[in-house]
């Protein structure tokens, strides 16, 4: 394997480029060894929009952490469901 791509042109630390603002808007995120990719996947039929919900609903679903609104987009599928199906 030809690793000449990733080589960089210098050898002594202190010539390293700064890692500013810039560089870790760029950068790749990483939670553990999975990718975490940034905006909306590709092909996502997502809709942005404003809703209010009751503090105690909202609190309820973000308890769980990351994925809250998935969460609460598969509680509001499930309501759908049971809905057509009465």
């Amino acid at each position: 394997m030809n690793n000449d791509a990733t080589k960089t042109a210098w050898v002594d630390p202190d010539d390293a480029p700064e890692l500013d603002d810039a560089w870790f808007e760029k950068a790749d995120h990483h939670r553990g060894e999975t990718l975490v990719r940034r905006g909306r996947p590709k092909g996502a039929d997502k809709v942005s929009t404003t809703i209010r919900f009751d503090a105690d609903v909202l609190a309820a679903f973000k308890q769980d952490g990351a994925g809250w609104q998935t969460r609460m987009n598969q509680a509001l599928r499930d309501w759908l469901a049971r809905k057509s199906a009465a």
